[in-house]
């Protein structure tokens, strides 16, 4: 409003026309800078007056590519949206062109990006011609698999089978050498850009499903699927196929699941893709997580856990042997978890060997050690193998038999600290799940240190609504502390305000950054004197949670409640514990 009265001063326009002009651009859903060159305004003049309006300086979009690295910091869908561009990272300032910048909603839409990267932000104003050439230089995921899809319709047309098309860039083997990534060919490159959008999309999942009409690509972000594309269904075959080679599976077995890896250096990443195949009632469906070492390991104190669960947590750590164990579902987070702990050892003073499928990040000074079942070297044997190495710290990626839980409660009994993980659902069940492994009580009631319980629940954003306290949210809270000792309950903070994400804002967010942040909620299950006798005489879970109970220990929900009144997580979070 400010810009157009100072062109109406300068005779381009006049004052009386100021409102019909704002009803056109909003009536027609148009920026004002288009009415008033239809208008006959020039466009040097428009930005001239608005730059000195509101205090912005002009940049011109050269012919220079915009490099993918800086279009990355704002998403295709935002940049379309808001109507600004990336321009370029100058001393560690994200410096960006905006066709409006008195769009207070694009501003809002900025700030929070830059709060996202962490990176200050300096605005310029651009013209809407200058911003349909520096759109032009997003390759979205869409129209990079569409121009690929359309040279393999054509090699089609030529005669060429799928297949070969597959493989004709070269098979990738399990050597430990990452394969380069090439794009020559049509559904080589469609297979690379999957890879390389979902790996700077920060997926952890690509799932690649093949339907009754077509095929979807879907990648995992924040915890939750988002699909990403479609693909007719005339390609399928011949994608399953690249990706089989590059994890070397067999090409001609069809019927039944099959599971490989294969490592690739993406935008100069070293990335580990772990690959699974499953056979579906309309061809093979193909899941891969990436596992990309180069974003490095978080501290426990980045993990957002509770003062008193990570102090425990920094003291088992410490102890010089037994067995800490680590529980949830596929996803919980329980490697990450696993890994932050062993890089607070000090590698210099200890011997710390790992057992993993798959090794997923790089420790300094660890011996990390790959299992592959197929050629008979399980975590059974590798155990074996460890036990002559003269460690003082064992890392077993999963006790998933009697024969590798017994050597595991072996090493702890001989004098090692064991860090391993186990599926069950809570805490407490450990135990009985050791016992029906066919584990004597009496092994596990002087080895096992603590019993780590975890799910991922998304951190609440900035953009969230208070929630009103009723009674039906004090009465919930009531009810599910009742049987936690006082002298427990008057130590937590049951005092706080609840929060709801606001939908539309966070729907803002995804077209921003595709992704949110997450953190740790846990039950602890800490080995004292009087739960090592409930093993020995009653390894029940509700045997164990009685006791566990009278000396304070709480649940994943109890502490997901806690987070949610400390402003941490959304309330819809708790509900889905």
């Amino acid at each position: 409003m400010t810009f157009l009265l100072q062109l109406a001063k300068q005779g381009y326009i006049k004052e009386q026309d100021i409102q019909e002009i704002l009803d056109t651009a909003n009536k027609e859903n148009k920026p004002v800078n288009v009415v008033l060159q239809t208008r006959g305004v020039p466009e040097q003049e428009i930005l001239r007056v608005l730059s000195e309006s509101v205090g912005v300086p002009i940049r011109k979009i050269e012919d220079t590519k915009i490099p993918f690295g800086i279009l990355k910091y704002i998403s295709e869908d935002s940049a379309s949206y808001y109507q600004l561009l990336p321009l370029a990272l100058v001393d560690g300032v994200l410096e960006v062109g905006m066709v409006n910048p008195e769009d207070m909603e694009a501003r809002d839409a900025l700030q929070f990006i830059a709060s996202q990267f962490k990176i200050p932000f300096k605005i310029f104003l651009i013209s809407l011609k200058d911003f349909k050439k520096g759109f032009e230089c997003y390759r979205g995921l869409t129209e990079e698999v569409t121009k690929a899809l359309t040279q393999f319709e054509e090699t089609k047309e030529n005669g060429e089978s799928d297949q070969i098309i597959a493989i004709k860039e070269g098979a990738a083997d399990n050597s430990s050498q990452p394969t380069t990534i090439t794009e020559d060919a049509p559904i080589t490159k469609i297979v690379s850009v999957i890879l390389r959008h979902a790996t700077e999309g920060n997926a952890s999942d690509i799932h690649i499903e093949p339907m009754a009409d077509r095929v979807r690509i879907r990648f995992r972000v924040g915890g939750e699927l988002f699909t990403s594309i479609f693909l007719p269904s005339s390609v399928h075959g011949a994608v399953v196929a690249r990706i089989k080679i590059l994890a070397n599976l067999k090409l001609d077995e069809k019927r039944k699941p099959q599971d490989g890896r294969f490592t690739a250096r993406i935008e100069g990443r070293k990335v580990d893709f772990r690959v699974s195949t499953f056979p579906t009632q309309y061809g093979e469906k193909v899941v891969m997580r990436i596992l990309d070492q180069e974003k490095g390991i978080r501290t426990l104190e980045e993990l957002g856990l509770s003062v008193s669960n990570l102090s425990l947590l920094k003291k088992s750590v410490q102890m010089p042997y037994g067995i800490i164990l680590i529980t949830g579902p596929t996803g919980s987070g329980k490697s990450t978890t696993l890994y932050s702990m062993l890089n607070t050892i000090d590698c210099e003073k200890h011997n710390v060997v790992s057992l993993e499928d798959p090794i997923e990040y790089n420790i300094f000074g660890i011996s990390q050690s790959q299992v592959q079942p197929q050629i008979g070297y399980t975590f059974a044997t590798g155990l074996r193998s460890i036990l002559r190495q003269d460690p003082d710290i064992i890392m077993v990626g999963e006790i998933r038999d009697k024969e590798t839980a017994e050597l595991a409660i072996h090493a702890a009994l001989t004098g090692h600290l064991v860090f391993a993980t186990l599926h069950t659902n809570n805490a407490i069940g450990a135990v009985p799940r050791l016992v029906d492994m066919g584990i004597d009580p009496f092994l596990i009631s002087p080895t096992l240190i603590i019993v780590i319980a975890q799910r991922l629940v998304r951190v609440l954003s900035q953009f969230k609504t208070p929630v009103s306290f009723d009674a039906g949210l004090q009465k919930m809270i009531e009810n599910q502390f009742a049987d936690l000792p006082s002298q427990f309950r008057e130590k937590l903070n049951l005092r706080g305000v609840f929060y709801h994400t606001n939908i539309d804002m966070e729907r803002q967010q995804s077209l921003i950054t595709r992704s949110s942040k997450r953190a740790a909620v846990l039950e602890i299950l800490e080995v004292t004197n009087d739960i090592k006798n409930v093993i020995l005489n009653n390894p029940t879970e509700q045997a164990l949670w009685e006791v566990a109970r009278k000396n304070g220990m709480l649940s994943i929900k109890e502490d997901a409640i806690i987070k949610a009144l400390s402003g941490v997580i959304a309330l819809e979070e708790v509900y889905t514990l």
